[in-house]
């Protein structure tokens, strides 16, 4: 028995400590890089990653339906156009793009974030509109589902997460969750994720 579990810790570690290298859903492009902290955890239901540092630029989605979502997609693409314009290219060929859900006051808060690889000059804050974010390295409970995303698939994955989380003991913010896609909206086929961090 103490030979077994000797086995077994010496391959997490060398599975979790093997260099970066993008995941498949990625599709070949940039994504954030991170490491399977728990890789047995998904028996239960989810992934706990560890993520490096990111940056990402955020919008407001006004609402669920599909026109303010597209309509925070237009901003975050206008926006890229812009600073490609004067000079400081954000690749935009990056996943995932994100869709966060807050509890606010009068319903829910959303926002929508996209990917800045590391190396890219740091965008300047020029619209209103648009915030540059930096991450910090944090742990997320990952779930993974398929289909086409949309608010309703996100909501109904999010509480199936939460639930394999109580179940298997974990503190988390129950506040928040973020959507995380990683193909066209037109895609045949999606990778999607639900993502909420730990309390």
């Amino acid at each position: 028995m103490e030979q077994s579990l000797s086995v077994l810790i010496v391959l997490v570690l060398v599975w979790s400590c093997r260099g970066w290298e993008a995941p498949d859903f990625c599709h070949q492009q940039q994504c954030p890089q991170y490491q399977t902290a728990l890789w047995f955890c998904f028996v239960q239901g989810f992934e706990e990653r560890l993520y490096v540092a990111t940056d990402w630029i955020t919008t407001k989605v006004d609402s669920p339906e599909d026109s303010d979502v597209m309509a925070a997609y237009s901003r975050l693409k206008h926006y890229c156009q812009r600073q490609k314009e004067a000079g400081n290219e954000i690749p935009t060929n990056t996943w995932p793009a994100l869709i966060t859900v807050s509890e606010g006051e009068n319903g829910p808060d959303l926002s929508m974030s996209w990917f800045v690889p590391p190396g890219t000059t740091k965008p300047e804050n020029t619209d209103p509109s648009v915030t540059v974010q930096s991450r910090p390295e944090a742990t997320v409970y990952v779930r993974i589902f398929a289909g086409t995303p949309s608010i309703s698939s996100g909501e109904t994955n999010a509480k199936m997460l939460q639930e394999a989380l109580d179940k298997a003991g974990k503190t988390f913010d129950p506040h928040t969750y973020t959507g995380a896609g990683y193909d066209s909206y037109l895609s045949i086929t999606h990778h999607n994720e639900i993502w909420i961090y730990p309390a």
